[in-house]
C-alpha cells in the first residue's frame, strides 16, 4: 500500500491507554521496569560516566532525571544519557523474532525525559498510564519498521537500533506531546534524517560507540517530536519513498511489514528480556552450558572443547576468539560461553576486567568453535543453539536451547541483581514494587531521584 508513514502516524497519534489489552500493558511494564534496572546498572560504567558528564554539562536547568545518577537536566540530555545507560552493558530488551530494534533503550529514555519535562510545566503532569501508552505507540511503529528491514540495514554496515530507534523515540515523544496525525507524520519524517550508527566497532576497537548509538537514537526522538510540535515539517513518505529509509538503508526490504496487523496485532508483545549481560546471540548457548554444568556437576577447568551451532550471521559476526575489550567480550559468543563455565553468568559483576584477563577463560574461549546450522540463510529470526561439550576425561554432553531469555517470574531477581549495588537491597525492592504499580502513578517526577 501507499502512505505507510501517514498510516503509522495516524495509528500512533490515536492510541490510548484505555484501548490496550491487559497483556499488552503487562508486557510494556515489564520492559519499562527492565530498562530502568539496566540504566541504573549502567550508570557506573566508565563510558557511561563520560556521557553523563556531557549531559550534565550541556543540559542543565531541566527536570528530566538521569537514572542511576539522580541529576536533573533538559529532556534531550536526559534521553541521550539514559539511552546510552540502558545499552551500557548489554542488558536491555530486544525482540523475538529479531527486528533490529531495542524496545526499552530507544523508547523509554526519551519518553520518560519528555514526560518528566512536560510534567514539570503542564497543568496536569504525565503519569504512568501516559508513559505506558507512549511506550506502546513508539514500539508498535519501530518494531514494524525493523521487521520491514529484514535486518539488511546491518548487511550494509549500519547498527540497526541506531537506524530504527529514532522512529520509535520520535513517536513516543510525539504521543506525550499530543501530536495529531499530521504532526506525528512530521516527527517520523524528521526522525528519518537523524538515523545512523555504524558497525565498525565490531571489527576490533571503539566499542564504547555501540552504547552511544542507543543514546543518540533516544535524543533524536526528542528533537524530532519537539520540532514537529512547533510546526517543523519532515517528508511524509520517509519510510516508503524513493529516497526513503527502506530503499536507502536496506539491501532488501518488505514494505508490507510497515502496516501488517496494524490495529489488530500488538507487535510490542514480541519484546524479550535478557537473562545475561551479553549479546542476544549468545543467550541460548550460555543457557545450554549452564544447564549442562548444573546437571552433570563438572567444572569449567574440566572442559576440553566446545562446539556451538548458530546462524550464518551469528558465526560471521560473533566468533570473536580474542576480544580486545569488554564490549567485544560481551559481543563474542566464545567468550560468553567460556565465562559461563567459570562464573555466574547472570551477574553483571562477572563481566569485568578480571574476566577479560583470566587465563582459564581466555584459553577456553579459544577452544569454543562456532559452526553454522545446515541450510541457514541470513537467519536473523533464529537465536537457538546446540552446544556440544567434551571434557578432559572423554565424557561428551549435548544440549539444544531455543532461547536463553528471561522467563516468567525472573524479572524481580534480575532487577535486584542490577540495582542493589546502587540502591541497596531494600531500596531496590521498594523501587521494583513501585514500578509494578506504574499505571497508578499520577506523575513521574519521582522516577530517577536518588
Amino acid at each position: 500500500m501507499a502512505g505507510e508513514t501517514v498510516a503509522l502516524a495516524g495509528y500512533a497519534a490515536a492510541l490510548r491507554y484505555d484501548d490496550l489489552p491487559a497483556e499488552v500493558v503487562a508486557c510494556a511494564k515489564d520492559a519499562i521496569i527492565d530498562t530502568v534496572a539496566a540504566c541504573i546498572c549502567g550508570a557506573d560504567k566508565p563510558w557511561s560516566r563520560i556521557v553523563i558528564d556531557y549531559a550534565e554539562r550541556t543540559g542543565p536547568g531541566g527536570s528530566s532525571r538521569i537514572l542511576g545518577r539522580g541529576s536533573a537536566v533538559q529532556a534531550p540530555a536526559a534521553a541521550l544519557a539514559n539511552g546510552a545507560l540502558a545499552h551500557a552493558f548489554e542488558l536491555d530488551s530486544l525482540t523475538r523474532p529479531g527486528a533490529g530494534a531495542h524496545p526499552g533503550a530507544t523508547v523509554l529514555p526519551p519518553a520518560l525525559a519528555v514526560a518528566q519535562q512536560a510534567g514539570s510545566k503542564a497543568p496536569k503532569a504525565h503519569g504512568g498510564r501516559d508513559l505506558i501508552a507512549a511506550f506502546v505507540a513508539g514500539n508498535e511503529v519501530m518494531i514494524r519498521i525493523g521487521r520491514a528491514t529484514g535486518h539488511t540495514n546491518e548487511a550494509r554496515g549500519f547498527h540497526a537500533p541506531g537506524t530504527t530507534g529514532p522512529f520509535g523515540s520520535a513517536v513516543a515523544c510525539g504521543h506525550l506531546l499530543g501530536l495529531d496525525q499530521r504532526g506525528m507524520a512530521n516527527a517520523i519524517g524528521i526522525a528519518g534524517s537523524l538515523a545512523g550508527g555504524l558497525l565498525e566497532f565490531a571489527k576490533g576497537d571503539g566499542g564504547m560507540v555501540k552504547r552511544l548509538h542507543l543514546g543518540r537514537a533516544s535524543e533524536a526522538g526528542v528533537l524530532a517530536a519537539s520540532l514537529a510540535a512547533s510546526g517543523f515539517e519532515g517528508p511524509r513518505t520517509v519510510l516508503e519513498g524513493e529516497f526513503g529509509f527502506l530503499k536507502v538503508f536496506c539491501t532488501e526490504y518488505d514494505q508490507s511489514h510497515l502496516t501488517r496487523g496494524l490495529g489488530s496485532e500488538y507487535v510490542v508483545r514480541s519484546t524479550v528480556l535478557k537473562r545475561y549481560p551479553c549479546h542476544a546471540t549468545a543467550h541460548a548457548a550460555v543457557r545450554a552450558v549452564r544447564d549442562l554444568q548444573a546437571e552433570h556437576g563438572f567444572r569449567g577447568a574440566e572442559v576440553e572443547a566446545v562446539t556451538v551451532t548458530g546462524t550464518k550471521r551469528m558465526v560471521e559476526r560473533h566468533a570473536i576468539a580474542e576480544p580486545a575489550d569488554l564490549m567485544l567480550a560481551q559481543y563474542s559468543m566464545p567468550f560468553c560461553v567460556a565465562l559461563a563455565l567459570f562464573r555466574e553468568a547472570r551477574d553483571p559483576e562477572s563481566y569485568d576486567a578480571g574476566a577479560l584477563a583470566d587465563p582459564q577463560i581466555r584459553a577456553l574461549c579459544r577452544r569454543v568453535r562456532l559452526v553454522p546450522e545446515e541450510g541457514d540463510g541470513h537467519g536473523h529470526r533464529a537465536m537457538g543453539s546446540t552446544v556440544t561439550l567434551v571434557l578432559a576425561d572423554g565424557r561428551r554432553f549435548e544440549r539444544h536451547v531455543d532461547t536463553g531469555f528471561l522467563e516468567a517470574g525472573e524479572l524481580a531477581d534480575k532487577f535486584a541483581r542490577l540495582t542493589r549495588a546502587s540502591l541497596g537491597e531494600a531500596g531496590a525492592a521498594r523501587l521494583y514494587d513501585r514500578l509494578q504499580r506504574l499505571e497508578t502513578e499520577g506523575d513521574l517526577a519521582w522516577l530517577g531521584v536518588k
